[in-house]
Parts: C-alpha cells; sequence; structure tokens
C-alpha cells in the first residue's frame, strides 16, 4: 500500500485490544480473548511497523499466529478488521466503559446489557439508583457499594501518568512508609518498577511486624484524598492528585515469590509459570513449590523458593531477570544459565552529557554552573548545545552570538581543566532536512546535535527522508529526539525506523534517547531494534537546569528495557575513546 497510509503499531495493537474487549462482552472462550490481547502486546513491542510485513514473517513473531497476521495485513490494506467491524455492530460501544470499572466482568456487563439496557456508564448509573443491579444474580448491597465507589474512582482519577512524576512519588513513599516501626521490608512493584514511561497505579509491597500501624498510617497520609479499600493485607488509597495507590503486606519469607508476582509483567508471569509447570513444580505469589503426582500442591507444603527473587529465578534455571526485562521478549532464553550475554547499560557507565542548554538559549545555568555540575557527578565531558537560531522562541543564537557563544565555552577549559568541554549547537533539522547553520560554521562547532523541533506531523516519506538527509551529513554527531514525541503530549514524526537505523549505522551517525521523562525518544522498542542494528546511542539529559541531571534515571531505564549494550553507548565511552569517535566522524 502507499507509504502515506501506512498504519502505525499503535494502531494495529488498539485494534486487537478491541477485538478482546468486544470477544469477552459477547462470551468468546478464553483462548481466542488471550489470543487478541497476545497480538495487541506482541505489536507494541516490534520495532518495525507490523503493517510493513509480510504474512509469512508476521507469523514467525512470538505471539502472533497465522489468524491474528492475515489481520494485520487485512488492516495494512483496507484500514480496518472485519471481524472487528462485526463485533463493533454486535455490542453498544458504551460497554467498554463499563466493562472498565473495577468488579465488573464480561459476564456481569453482558448481564447488565441484555436484562437491564445498561449501554454505558450513564445507563449504569440510572439502573443504580432505580434498583435494578440487585435484580441481577450475585449482586447484593456490598458488591453494588463497591460498584459505586469503582464509578465514582473511575471519574475522578487521572488515568495513566508520567513516570517522571510516579518514580518519585513511589520513592517517596517507600521512604516515608520504611520509616515506621516493623517494617520490615519495602519496595515498588508493578509497572513502574519494570520502567514503564506512562504507569495507571502504584503498587507498594511490604513486610510488617504490626500490618495494622502500618495499613492505618498509610490510610491517614495528609495526601490521601479518599480511601478505596482499608484491610489488613492490602489497602488501596486515591490521592489528592489522583493516582490510586495499593498497598500490599506480604510475610517476609514469600516477598521475593509476591515482589516478582506483582512487579509482572503479566505476559512474563504466565512464561514462569509455564517453565515451573515444565519441571514438575508450581509458581505463585507466595513461592515456588514441589508438585506431587497429580500435579497438585500438597497442603502446608514449605516453597523451594520464596524469600528473594534471585532464589526463584534461580531454582529455575535463570540468572536474575531484571525488572526492565520481564515483557516476554526472548527473556527466558536471554537470562536462562547456560547463555552468554552482553552487560546492559547502568547508570555508572554514564560518564558524559552531550546535550545541554545555558543562559545563551532557554537553560537556567551559565556555562561554568553546567560544567561544574557535571564534574561534580563524576563526568569526563560536557558539551554545550544551545539552540541554532530558527527556535526564536528559545532564544536560539544567529551566526554572531554563536561563534561569541563558542568561545566562551572555549574559555571555561582554563577554569575546567580536567574536563571535556566542547562547543556545540543543536541544530534545527528544516522542515525538508537541511539544518540550521551553513556548513562553515556548523565546522567551527566540536559537537552538533541536529533535533526536530518543528512540522512534526508530516507525512511519514517526507518525515524519514528528512531524517535521512540530516543522519547523512558529515558533520552531525547525534539526531536529538528523533521523533519529537512527547509522552502524553504528541505522538511527533512517524518515520521508516528500519531505514533510521539502518542509515545511522553506515554514516556512524548516533541516535539520542532523551532522558527527559516527557520525551523518552528513542523508545525502548526503537532502542533494542537500534541496538540490534549496531547503533551507537547517545543516552542525553537534554539539561536545562541543575535538576535535570537526574533525568538520566528515565533514560538509563528506557535504555535497560531496549537491552542497550555498554558498548553501545555513546555516554559510556571513556573520554579518549569519546572524543576518538567525535573527530572520526568528520574525517
Amino acid at each position: 500500500m502507499p507509504f502515506a497510509e501506512r498504519r502505525t503499531n499503535a494502531e494495529v495493537a488498539a485494534c486487537f485490544e478491541e477485538l478482546a474487549v468486544l470477544a469477552e462482552i459477547l462470551g468468546a472462550n478464553v483462548f481466542k480473548v488471550n489470543a487478541f490481547r497476545r497480538a495487541a502486546r506482541a505489536v507494541e513491542g516490534l520495532a518495525i511497523e507490523a503493517c510493513t510485513m509480510e504474512p509469512a514473517a508476521l507469523k514467525e513473531i512470538d505471539g502472533l499466529g497465522a489468524s491474528t497476521a492475515a489481520k494485520i495485513h487485512e488492516f495494512s490494506t483496507t484500514g480496518t478488521m472485519s471481524e472487528l467491524e462485526e463485533l463493533r455492530s454486535q455490542v453498544p460501544a458504551g460497554l467498554k466503559e463499563v466493562l472498565a470499572i473495577q468488579g465488573i466482568g464480561p459476564k456481569t456487563a453482558r448481564a447488565m446489557w441484555t436484562e437491564l439496557g445498561v449501554v454505558d456508564l450513564a445507563t449504569l448509573k440510572t439502573a443504580m439508583d432505580a434498583g435494578k443491579l440487585a435484580t441481577l444474580p450475585r449482586m447484593g448491597d456490598k458488591s453494588i457499594a463497591k460498584m459505586k465507589e469503582a464509578i465514582a474512582f473511575a471519574e475522578t482519577a487521572r488515568g495513566r501518568i508520567r513516570i517522571g512524576e510516579a518514580l518519585p512519588l513511589a520513592d517517596a513513599l517507600v521512604l516515608e512508609l520504611g520509616k515506621i516501626a516493623g517494617v520490615e521490608r519495602i519496595a515498588f512493584a508493578g509497572s513502574l518498577r519494570r520502567g514503564r514511561e506512562t504507569i495507571g497505579d502504584l503498587d507498594i509491597l511490604a513486610s510488617a511486624r504490626d500490618p495494622k500501624q502500618l495499613m492505618d498510617v498509610f490510610c491517614g497520609r495528609p495526601d490521601v484524598a479518599r480511601v478505596l479499600g482499608h484491610g489488613e493485607t492490602k489497602s488501596s488509597v486515591l490521592t489528592k492528585s489522583g493516582v490510586q495507590i495499593d498497598l500490599r503486606v506480604v510475610p517476609l519469607d514469600r516477598f521475593g515469590a509476591a515482589l516478582m508476582y506483582f512487579t509482572g509483567s503479566k505476559d512474563h508471569n504466565i512464561r514462569m509459570r509455564e517453565r515451573a509447570i515444565s519441571q514438575g513444580m508450581r509458581l505463585n505469589e507466595y513461592g515456588l513449590f514441589r508438585a506431587g503426582a497429580d500435579g497438585e500442591v500438597p497442603a502446608s507444603t514449605a516453597p523451594l523458593a520464596a524469600a528473594s527473587e534471585e532464589d526463584v529465578y534461580a531454582a529455575l534455571g535463570l540468572d536474575w531477570v531484571p525488572p526492565t526485562a520481564r515483557e516476554d521478549r526472548g527473556e527466558m532464553e536471554r537470562f536462562a544459565r547456560v547463555s552468554p550475554r552482553t552487560r546492559v547499560v547502568e547508570a555508572s557507565d554514564i560518564r558524559a552529557e552531550l546535550h545541554c542548554h545555558t543562559r545563551a538559549s532557554d537553560g537556567a545555568l551559565t556555562i561554568e554552573q553546567i560544567v561544574a555540575e557535571a564534574e561534580r557527578r563524576g563526568f569526563h565531558t560536557i558539551a554545550i548545545t544551545d539552540h541554532s537560531k530558527s527556535q526564536f522562541q528559545a532564544n536560539g543564537l544567529d551566526e554572531v552570538r554563536l561563534r561569541a557563544h563558542i568561545k566562551a565555552i572555549h574559555a571555561a577549559r582554563e577554569q575546567f581543566p580536567k574536563m571535556q568541554i566542547w562547543a556545540g549547537s543543536e541544530v534545527d533539522i528544516l522542515t525538508e532536512g537541511s539544518l540550521d547553520y551553513a556548513d562553515d560554521i556548523l565546522a567551527e562547532l566540536d559537537w552538533v546535535v541536529a533535533s526536530p523541533h518543528a512540522a512534526l506531523k508530516q507525512e511519514p516519506r517526507i518525515a524519514t527522508d528528512r531524517l535521512l538527509k540530516a543522519i547523512r551529513h558529515p558533520l552531525v554527531h547525534v539526531i536529538g529526539h528523533p521523533t519529537g514525541r512527547l509522552v502524553h503530549g504528541r505522538p511527533g514524526l512517524e518515520p521508516a525506523m528500519a531505514e533510521i537505523y539502518a542509515a545511522a549505522r553506515e554514516h556512524n551517525t548516533a541516535l539520542e534517547l532523551n532522558s527527559h521523562h516527557m520525551r523518552l525518544d528513542l523508545r525502548d522498542v526503537h532502542v533494542r531494534a537500534a541496538m540490534e542494528a549496531g547503533c551507537m546511542v547517545a543516552i542525553d539529559c537534554d539539561v536545562h537546569a541543575i535538576e535535570d541531571f537526574d533525568e538520566l534515571r528515565y533514560g538509563i531505564l528506557t535504555a535497560q528495557r531496549g537491552l542497550l549494550p555498554v558498548a553501545q553507548c555513546l555516554n559510556a565511552l571513556d573520554a579518549k575513546a569519546l572524543d576518538a569517535w567525535r573527530r572520526k566522524k568528520r574525517c
């Protein structure tokens, strides 16, 4: 099909998720529903667009089969899936939001629809007010009260939040609750621990000698707007900022198994349970157990492993799998004890910041302040990369100001003799792919980060050609935040990423993983594909203020989700090797 009509992986995954929901409502068997959901996750994890692949290649992807591959091919050519259209015609669209309410499963949603005429949240609330829900089987006063609370929560909760808000919140909460007397161990779990860029709710796991005291303090915290549940082993609250937080208390000797279970992902847990079964064992949130001859675990059986995650993985013949790798993307094979593997980059490996802004453009720091902070953090190299002239709203530098800025940056080398200080620029990639400065100006710079900032809704072929032109430019070192997307803000460019990786590898141009939690661009699937293509990746913080250096943690989590080896991270090179790479780029 024409490139301009190419469908994105997000669109394909959304279709499969909708198929799963509609099939559930209509009473399809669980295997079919799970196949749709597995297909959605498989497509989300692809680094290239599924709609550009042949059906035979799609069928080779774990999580896809002949039927789901055929649906992707149909979607790529027609823009829809015939089965999806058929199911949509059978189910009121509003039932999907009813099914999203905690405590309402597919069978209940179907009963509400067929027997009470419930077709959306509004008609559900009407049925509640009229007392009609009580006529349904197993629908008592307590169930209805919980449903009302869930609806109220759904109407006030914020939905998914960026990791940059969720992680500091979780850190602070773990620190606060960890100080309570009798708390033996506490940690956050869930998608946050796996480093996902957006988080639904926070999952906190604890072991405590006095669970009641811990739960009372948790539910009575000043930022709690509503207590959704207050029990001995689990409590849930809604904060004043609209974030749901769940706290579970588990025995200390079962903490590892519980932490693994509640960290997920669901698919990873399924794979782990399957591995346990294949070895005559059973795995759940309470531990790993030896199964009896009948395949069941006898009552009162002590676990083979439960106290730590490492123990559970080891008992199943695996090295500890980092949470960022637990997405059912080949980690079982990668972390098998007999499998050699390269080391994935860690925060301690980063020794250079190669994208930062001073007061010369839109930053808050002087040259000296930003270099001093980099030195304090143990970095050996800092690249000052203020905006180019087209970024007038960011006080971008024209040629005269840039040349004066270069001199000021070079002068700072005398004040910081131990630091490798480069005079650079974040140069705009203009709409047709040319750069914001002429080549003679670019040649005066030590370092060039070329980034797209405008026209971020370009048709994919134009966007691809635009980025390729910058990648092939002999004076460009790095492509900054290549798609220009903002998490929960804008989708950004949708170039043919396979072409981007190939060109970056050929021309030895690095691709940036912008660590700012609002960008995380490259995304985790892009990082993995870039790694597999042999590209160098720069993990930068896009520093504008001192606290922006701390955004590195989000970039590292994203890099780890993409399994980026330390050898392919530009910022992890030593000073001499990094400077040699910089110079070689222009040979």
